[in-house]
């Protein structure tokens, strides 16, 4: 199939779309576009509204039904993205599923498991490897995988980084992401400045 053809779903799991969200969703989108893919967040209740910025980035969508209801039919394309997965994502998988399915928000740390829900539902499951991600960090890596076609031993990680606050203070994010050219980890545009202001917060608070 060909990459255009790919499409990332974001099943919102949260009552809430809070600003760590939005950042995420954010970076999805734009990452999205820029590689040819489309973006979608389904299951967004009609109380919870995204931000115009997000709205009106091309290649996105927003679903208000669940991925249950748009795939009732054949669940056979779409591919669920699930920690608790036996099989690895490989880059085969990108000529097996057109759609890549995500169970927001993965990042909660102690993981919390909310991929059981969209597991039940019946959708064929692939695992990125044993350490949580962040929701845009297990997009990049599965777009990494089945579009890029570079196997997920591959890639080159960084887990648990610590976040610079101030001369004396840091935080350690409990998660695995991409580690960028210039060594660091990739993290959505605004998202330092973000945990910097909420230092005091635990990370839970910031989803």
């Amino acid at each position: 199939m060909a990459s255009a053809s790919k499409l990332f779903i974001v099943e919102h799991l949260d009552p809430e779309l809070g600003p760590w969200s939005t950042l995420e969703y954010l970076a999805i989108a734009r990452e999205s576009h820029d590689a040819g893919v489309r973006f979608c967040l389904s299951s967004l209740p009609e109380s919870l509204q995204v931000t115009t910025e997000l709205q009106n980035l091309p290649d996105f969508a927003v679903e208000r039904r669940s991925v249950e209801t748009i795939y009732s039919e054949d669940k056979s394309r779409v591919c669920l993205l699930d920690p608790g997965a036996t099989v690895e994502l490989s880059v085969e998988d990108g000529d097996t599923f057109d759609v890549f399915l995500f169970g927001g928000i993965l990042g909660d740390d102690p993981p919390r498991d909310r991929t059981s829900e969209l597991r039940k539902l019946g959708f064929e499951g692939r695992r990125l490897g044993p350490k949580q991600m962040t929701t845009d960090t297990a997009v990049r890596v599965t777009r990494t995988v089945v579009q890029g076609k570079v196997p997920l031993d591959e890639i080159d990680f960084v887990d648990d980084p610590e976040i610079k606050i101030d001369e004396h203070e840091s935080s350690e994010m409990p998660f695995r992401y991409i580690r960028g050219p210039d060594g660091q980890p990739v993290m959505p545009e605004g998202m330092i400045e973000l945990i910097k202001k909420d230092s005091e917060k635990s990370v839970d608070d910031l989803f």
